[in-house]
């Protein structure tokens, strides 16, 4: 257990040494995305080992996920008190100095943010240069509209060297209705001069099957960011299971908070670790929607707001497909055509 005396904290080292490590006080510890791998749990006050497996087992390894979480919940994850949980919340925000910062020390963040191929010119420019990193891109259609052959193209795109429009990275791809094809990755690899076999290796993909299980995905993705070096996550698609699981109006409020949050649980792993989200999303037909197109993205308002970029494609004349920017902040409505081709997403002149 750790103990807190004249303001230092001593914890009991977890691997193979049973020596006593010295740490500084939460209002001394730095800030920095470095040093903060270096906290463990233990070393917050408050927490001993059962506590720390405790948040381990359900991904609470992440320092903000703790700072943002609130006593409840903290409470029943680790079976203590309310006030106990929220001593630890409040002393995890004081080491990572949460609340107000200069805006053009936010600037300087999102220069860090780089940008994805989706190797059609026009698609490009669409995003202002491709898909993001520190933001969530959405692309909503119907069936056969091209959403998840633009997310096996970004797949393969985000292993390209940063000359070439890629990150140099790897992906991670949650399938929640078993849409992924390898065939197609080989494809488009080699059509991007990529080795089909070693772009296999660096897609790791994971089956969701319902969607607690999808969000637990997403809980433990942070214990392989770093470790696999992870430049993109994939969600295909991501309101699936959701409708699925809560039917009916009475059931609405809760999907769209547990959306809510692992929505948020997404723009936190795509600020902290500067990588790439991208999301599909099922539509449905509006019945009092007399004139003008009927097709709507389920999510309602929460997963209007969350999403960064929001696409809408459908099928266009002679077998293309049209992709239209439906809202960025920093971008202007505008959409381009391109087609689907054995080879992979080309632009259409």
């Amino acid at each position: 257990m750790a103990e807190v005396k004249n303001k230092k904290i001593k914890t009991t080292a977890s691997d193979e040494s049973d020596e006593k490590i010295e740490k500084t006080p939460a209002t001394e510890v730095k800030k920095s995305k470095r040093d903060r791998k270096k906290i463990k749990l233990e070393g917050i006050p408050g927490v001993g080992r059962k506590i720390s497996e405790k948040l381990a087992e359900v991904g609470f390894t992440d320092l903000m996920a703790i700072a943002v979480a609130s006593p409840t919940e903290l409470a029943a994850i680790a079976e203590i008190g309310e006030g106990q949980s929220r001593k630890i919340i409040n002393s995890v925000r004081e080491m990572l100095d949460l609340g107000f910062e200069r805006a053009d020390k936010i600037m300087k963040r999102k220069l860090e943010a780089s940008k994805i191929t989706t190797n059609v010119e026009g698609l490009n420019k669409l995003l202002g240069g491709g898909v993001e990193t520190q933001a969530i891109t959405e692309a909503y259609g119907q069936f056969a509209s091209g959403k998840s052959q633009l997310g096996f193209q970004l797949a393969v795109g985000v292993q390209l060297p940063k000359e070439k429009g890629g990150l140099g990275k790897k992906c991670l791809f949650i399938d929640t209705e078993n849409t992924f094809s390898p065939t197609r990755i080989v494809s488009m690899a080699k059509t991007m001069g990529l080795d089909p076999e070693k772009t296999l290796k660096n897609i790791f993909v994971a089956r969701a099957f319902n969607s607690e299980h999808q969000i637990f995905l997403i809980e433990k993705a942070s214990e392989m960011i770093e470790e696999k070096n992870i430049g993109l996550i994939i969600i295909d698609s991501i309101t699936s299971h959701f409708r699925a699981d809560y039917i009916g109006r009475g059931e609405l409020a809760r999907r769209q908070q547990k959306l809510n949050k692992h929505l948020h649980a997404l723009q936190r792993l795509a600020d902290g670790h500067n990588l790439a989200i991208y999301i599909t999303n099922q539509v449905m037909a509006r019945p009092d929607m007399l004139f003008g197109d009927p097709t709507t993205p389920v999510g309602g308002h929460v997963l209007a707001h969350q999403a960064t970029y929001r696409l809408y494609l459908r099928k266009g004349r002679a077998g293309t497909r049209v992709c239209k920017l439906m809202d960025a902040a920093n971008l202007p409505e505008a959409e381009c055509i391109f087609k689907i081709t054995e080879d992979g997403l080309i632009q259409v002149e």
